[in-house]
C-alpha cells in the first residue's frame, strides 16, 4: 500500500486522514443526512464503508440492536468476496483467522452395506483456477467488524448508530432532503420515542422482513420448497474422519448433511436434513429440538458417532426462494420519468437456502454496487440517471442466484435412490464452481458498460465481468505482483493501458495515447477532474508494457503513468508494470500485441475494452457515465 504522500505516517497506515464530514462528524444522529442506511448486515456495512470514501457525503447507518452483532448466521466467504475484501484493505487479516476450504468430500452409502457411509469423490475446491483468492469460512460477525473498521478508518469516519428502529418513510417532492423517515429508539431512556430524519437517499439493508421494502410497496414473490433443515454450530467429539473437511453426506435412508468446518480449529456447522414438510405443518417443524437434530445427524453418519459437547447456535428453517420485482422505489411505469430515492439490498431483495453459501456474498455485491453509485451522484461526479442502473444490474444477478440455488438445494435434498449416479452431486459441484465463487456475473451494456466491438483486443477481460487479476512486475521496485490487487475501493475508475510492442522512448501508440490523456482538453482527466484535485483523483491510470522490467527506463515512461500526488507534489512511480518471462499477462489474458485500453469500474467490473487509437470513443464513454467537472 502507498502512504507518506501527505507527510510521514508513524501509526497504522490503513487509517486514512479524516476529511470533509469526517473532520467534525456529529456523535449523535443529525436531522438531515445525504444517505441513511438501514441495517448493519453485510449489504449495509459495505455500503457504509464505500460511502465513507466520499468525505463530502453525509452518510449514517442505523441498527435496531443496541450493539454490534455477536454471532451471525452466515459464514461462507466465496473467492469474489475475498477479492472485494482486498479492495477494502482487510483480505489478509480475515484470511489469517478464517478456515480455508481447499477440497470437498462427498460421502454416500457403502455399495456393499448401505447402512454405512463411505467417502467418494474429493474434488479440489477450485480445480480450474478461477481465482487466486481462497474460499473461506468465517463468522458473519467478524466480516461486519472488518467493514466497520474500514468505514471508521476512511476519510468520512462512518460509525453505526445503534438503538434505532426504522418505522416508515415517505418520498416527497419537497426540498433538498425529500425522503422523510420515521425512526424509534429501541433502548435507553428514550426507548419507544420516535423522531424524524430527512434524507436525500435511503438504502434498506434490513433483512428478509425488511420494513423499508414494505414502505416502498415491494413484496417478495416466490415459493417454499417444503423441505426443512436443522442447522447448528457445535463443539463435539467424533470419530468421523473428515470432521475438519467440508462434506456433503448422503445416507441411504436417513437424509443428508452439509458439514462445514468453522474457523478456530474446533467448531463446525451441520445442515441436517429434516425431510419434507407437510402442507398442514403450520410451523411445527420449527419446534424441532437441538436434541432431535443431533439424533438425526447421528443416524445419517452411521457407523460414525457424534458426541455434542456444546451448541453455539442453532436454528430450523424451510428452504424458500423469493425475489422482489425491483430493487428501488421507482415503479415500472415511472421508470425514466424520475430517478430512485430509496433502494433495498441483500436479503431485503432476495431469499434462498443457505447451503450454496451465497446470501452474504451476493448481498455484499449489492452494497458495493449501490455504494459507489450513490457516492458518484452525491459527489457531483455522475448524473442521477446512474442510480437507475442499480436495480437493472442487481435484479438479474439475484434471479440467476435463485435459479442456481433451486437446483443445488433440490439436489442436496434428493434421496440417494433418486440420483442419476452416485457422483451426481460431486459432478454438479465441480461443473458449476464458477457461479458460487461469484464470477459468473456479467452486466449488460449501459451508460457504465460498453459494447463489445473491440472485445477481441482483451479476450481475458470480458466486458461486464469482474476484472480478473493477472501478474506483472512493478518496474520501480522489481516486485512481481497481481496488478488487480491494487484496485482499492476508493471510488475511482481504473484505466489499464496495455502497451503495443514498442519500448518506452521509441515512439509508440501507447505514448501517443498517454499524450492525449494528459494534455488534450477532451480527455477524461481534463473534462471530469475538478479544479485543484490531483490528476489521479478520479482515474487511476496504469501502464503495462510487453518488455521485461530491466528493459524499461522510468524516465522514458510518459508522465500520464507517473501522476503527481499530495500536497508535496510527489511522483507516484508504482503504476508502471512490465511482464514476467514465465507468466506474460498479455498471453494470460488474451491481450493484443497491438495494445489495448481496459476500463474498470469502481466496483472492479470491466466497463470497456478499446484500442489505443480510440480516444474519441473513450472520451465519449466517460461523457456518458460522468458529469463534466464544475
Amino acid at each position: 500500500m502507498q502512504f507518506h504522500h501527505h507527510g510521514y505516517v508513524s501509526t497504522d497506515p490503513r487509517m486514512q486522514p479524516a476529511a470533509g464530514i469526517g473532520l467534525d462528524r456529529p456523535t449523535t444522529l443529525p436531522d438531515e443526512v445525504d444517505v441513511l442506511i438501514v441495517g448493519t448486515g453485510p449489504a449495509g456495512m459495505i455500503t457504509a464503508a464505500q460511502l465513507a470514501q466520499f468525505p463530502d457525503v453525509n452518510v449514517r447507518i442505523i441498527e435496531r440492536r443496541p450493539e454490534r452483532l455477536a454471532i451471525g448466521q452466515a459464514d461462507g466467504i466465496q473467492a469474489r468476496s475475498v477479492e472485494t475484501f482486498q479492495a477494502f484493505g482487510f483480505a489478509e487479516h480475515i484470511t489469517a483467522e478464517a478456515y480455508r476450504i481447499t477440497e470437498m468430500a462427498f460421502w454416500g452409502p457403502d455399495p456393499e452395506d448401505p447402512s454405512r457411509i463411505v467417502r467418494g469423490a474429493t474434488p479440489d475446491d477450485d480445480p480450474a483456477g478461477i481465482s487466486e483468492f481462497p474460499h473461506l469460512i468465517v463468522n458473519q460477525a467478524r466480516v461486519l467488524d472488518y467493514f466497520a473498521e474500514a468505514a471508521r478508518f476512511a476519510p468520512g469516519r462512518v460509525v453505526p448508530d445503534y438503538g434505532y428502529e426504522f418505522k416508515t418513510l415517505e418520498v416527497t417532492d419537497e426540498g433538498e432532503f425529500p425522503v422523510v423517515v420515521t425512526l424509534a429508539h429501541t433502548a435507553g431512556d428514550a426507548k419507544d420515542e420516535e423522531r424524524i430524519i430527512r434524507a436525500k437517499y435511503v438504502v434498506g439493508a434490513d433483512g428478509a422482513r425488511s420494513a423499508v421494502r414494505s414502505a416502498i410497496g415491494c413484496t417478495l414473490a416466490g415459493q417454499s420448497a417444503n423441505h426443512a433443515w436443522g442447522v447448528m454450530d457445535v463443539l463435539a467429539v467424533t470419530d468421523f474422519p473428515d470432521i475438519r473437511t467440508k462434506c456433503a453426506i448422503q445416507s441411504a435412508s436417513g437424509g443428508n448433511i452439509l458439514l462445514i468446518p468453522r474457523e478456530g480449529g474446533y467448531l463446525f456447522r451441520m445442515y441436517v436434513d429434516l425431510g419434507e414438510v407437510p402442507e398442514d405443518d403450520r410451523g411445527a417443524v420449527r419446534k424441532t429440538t437441538v436434541e432431535q437434530i443431533i439424533a438425526k445427524a447421528n443416524a445419517i453418519i452411521a457407523p460414525y458417532t457424534l458426541d455434542v459437547r456444546n451448541v453455539a447456535w442453532s436454528s430450523v428453517y424451510e428452504v424458500g426462494h423469493r425475489l422482489t420485482d425491483r430493487f428501488d422505489d421507482v415503479l415500472a411505469d415511472e421508470r425514466g420519468t424520475r430517478t430512485p430515492r430509496v433502494f433495498i439490498a441483500g436479503d431485503a431483495c432476495h431469499t434462498h437456502s443457505a447451503k450454496a453459501g451465497q446470501g452474504m456474498n451476493v448481498s455484499m455485491q449489492d452494497g458495493f454496487n449501490i455504494g459507489w453509485k450513490l457516492g458518484h451522484v452525491l459527489d457531483g461526479r455522475a448524473p442521477e440517471s446512474l442510480l437507475d442502473t442499480y436495480s437493472l444490474e442487481r435484479q438479474v444477478v439475484a434471479q440467476a442466484l435463485i435459479d442456481f440455488d433451486k437446483e443445488w438445494s433440490t439436489l442436496m435434498a434428493k434421496p440417494v435412490s433418486e440420483l442419476g449416479s452416485p457422483q451426481e452431486v460431486a459432478e454438479f459441484y465441480t461443473r458449476t464452481a464458477e457461479f458460487p465463487a461469484g464470477f459468473m456475473t456479467q452486466y449488460e451494456p449501459s451508460m457504465i458498460v460498453g459494447t463489445p466491438e473491440h472485445q477481441q483486443l482483451a479476450t481475458g477481460f470480458p466486458i461486464g465481468k469482474r476484472f480478473k487479476s493477472a501478474r506483472g512486475v512493478k518496474v520501480c521496485d522489481t516486485n512481481p505482483v497481481h496488478i488487480g490487487h491494487f484496485h482499492q475501493a476508493d471510488g475511482r475508475w481504473r484505466i489499464y493501458a496495455f502497451a503495443d510492442s514498442a519500448a518506452p522512448g521509441q515512439g509508440s501508440a501507447l505514448a501517443e495515447w498517454a499524450e492525449w490523456l494528459a494534455n488534450d482538453p477532451q480527455s477524461p482527466i481534463a473534462v471530469h477532474t475538478p479544479a485543484g484535485r490531483d490528476t489521479s483523483a478520479l482515474f487511476d491510470v496504469r501502464a503495462i508494457y510487453q518488455q521485461g522490467h530491466h528493459d524499461i527506463d522510468l524516465n522514458d515512461v510518459p508522465d500520464a503513468f507517473k501522476p503527481i500526488v499530495g500536497p508535496f507534489e510527489l511522483m507516484n512511480l508504482e503504476n508502471v508494470y512490465a511482464t514476467l518471462p514465465d507468466d506474460d499477462i498479455f498471453d494470460a489474458r488474451g491481450i493484443s500485441r497491438d495494445g489495448a485500453v481496459v476500463v474498470v469500474r469502481p466496483d472492479q467490473y470491466v466497463a470497456h475494452v478499446l484500442p489505443l487509437t480510440a480516444t474519441d470513443e473513450l472520451a465519449a464513454f466517460f461523457r456518458g457515465a460522468l458529469t463534466p467537472a464544475a
